[in-house]
């Protein structure tokens, strides 16, 4: 699925669009939402399609009991969370932490060798809020199997995200309208998020790749800064442009799904900067981990530890490798140092503060890309060593203007000239077009279509 499932996507979309459309009544709408959702997700993983209902299912049954049994609440949502982390240890994490342990231990236990189902961190999470919140009386259990399935498989945002509540889509899964109004902002999200893709983050991660993949001790210190600033557009553009179609996506059927990147490039904190990167998994640490351990309501240090547990988790979330691990700590050292003293300092500065958050951002994504930690040692050091090299000039020939256009997406300018534009009808078409056109030719010319996402 990694390879062509962009193409799968752009073909599929409008075939259930269509379907969606014409059905008469809720119920014959979201049988072929299922439907959809399951096939599509079977597509790319044919056998893990029955662990995803088999989840789906287990989480159905938890919700009802709780609802049920009131004064047993506590053992059966501890049971179920229990039972959906050991979901993500086995398949995500059983070969990690053998390996792990075989290291450290000197033993030698068998590694097991388990495909990573596509999007578990994202569909467990999902099935994870809908349990706690009928614990905690957020909203009922849902009594048809069917809609929670729906909920939980819905394929717009199934394998990559935003991470969507039940309470959130709960109303538009009972009822809900297709308007023209929406389906055009759905249509122009898509566009934009296809084109975020194709244009800037498969080029970007082309560079990323060839400069990432080389022997790091062959590296000039200025090619290394353009792997490294390449692969932090690559997954910025990789990721907020899945987020936008899955949104356009859910425009068009009539759901309202929540943003999950608001510009974070600009910011001028690591504290700003979560608070617009991947808003949707920060908002689900918060609110399902970080408060349930006391928040910012308790001692200092045990603020310190809750923030500790926190970024080592959402670290760990993202792969099983000690980089990611490290890499949620590196981030939680410094939101750390802002909540301590640096913030307000921060806060008045309008150079530094965007020199500092970019620079560090190059390093963290450095750590989040290299899972190697000699190479990735040999890599940092080539950032910082003055050594010659002529490489980065053959990479700048070719993808600056990829580059530019890529700076300049990155900050509010471009949607605001864009809000004037398209006031004007015939040129907002036109240019919806064009961006479309220009999208789909390089979609089909392109051999590089891998999501990064879909791995988590």
């Amino acid at each position: 699925m990694v390879f062509s499932s962009l193409v799968f996507l752009c073909i599929f979309l409008p075939i259930v669009f269509l379907g969606h459309t014409i059905l008469p009544g809720i119920r014959a709408k979201n049988a072929m939402l299922l439907l959809a959702s399951l096939v599509f997700y079977a597509y790319g993983e044919p056998v893990y399609v029955v662990l995803m209902i088999a989840s789906a299912l287990c989480n159905y049954l938890f919700a009802l009991w709780i609802e049920r049994f009131q004064d047993q609440k506590k053992w059966i949502v501890s049971v179920a969370v229990i039972l959906n982390l050991a979901l993500l240890v086995i398949f995500k994490y059983a070969g990690f932490l053998t390996e792990s342990v075989n290291t450290m231990f000197g033993t030698g236990f068998p590694v097991p060798d388990i495909r990573l189902p596509i999007g578990i961190s994202f569909f467990t999470f999902q099935a994870m809020s809908y349990v706690i919140d009928v614990y905690r009386g957020a909203n009922k259990a849902q009594k048809n199997f069917g809609k929670v399935l729906l909920y939980i498989s819905f394929f717009p945002q199934l394998i990559a995200g935003p991470i969507v509540k039940y309470h959130d889509v709960e109303q538009e899964i009972e009822h809900r309208t297709q308007s023209a109004d929406g389906v055009a902002r759905g249509i122009r999200r898509f566009i934009a998020g296809l084109s975020k893709k194709v244009l800037i983050s498969n080029v970007m991660g082309m560079t990323a790749d060839a400069l990432f993949g080389a022997a790091a001790g062959t590296l000039g210190a200025a090619t290394a800064w353009v792997g490294a600033l390449s692969y932090l557009f690559q997954i910025y553009f990789d990721f907020s442009g899945y987020s936008l179609m899955a949104i356009g996506m859910g425009k068009m059927l009539g759901f309202e799904f929540p943003q999950n990147f608001n510009y974070p490039y600009i910011s001028k904190s690591m504290t700003e900067f979560w608070r617009r990167w991947h808003i949707t998994l920060g908002s689900w640490f918060r609110e399902y981990v970080y408060i349930p351990l006391g928040g910012n309501r308790v001692s200092k240090p045990r603020m310190y530890f809750n923030i500790f547990i926190v970024w080592a988790a959402t670290g760990f979330w993202h792969g099983a490798s000690w980089n990611f691990v490290l890499w949620g700590l590196f981030f939680f050292v410094f939101l750390v140092l802002e909540k301590t003293f640096l913030l307000k300092y921060l806060e008045k500065s309008h150079v530094f503060s965007h020199i500092y958050v970019c620079f560090f951002l190059v390093l963290s994504w450095a750590l989040f890309a290299i899972t190697d930690f000699s190479q990735l040692g040999i890599f940092l050091e080539r950032l910082f060593s003055f050594s010659s090299g002529s490489d980065w000039m053959y990479y700048l020939r070719n993808y600056l203007v990829t580059f530019l256009l890529a700076i300049f997406c990155s900050i509010p300018l471009v949607e605001k000239l864009y809000n004037k534009i398209k006031k004007i009808a015939f040129v907002n078409l036109l240019i919806l077009a064009v961006i479309l056109i220009v999208s789909i030719a390089y979609l089909v010319d392109a051999t590089y279509n891998p999501f990064l996402y879909f791995r988590f």
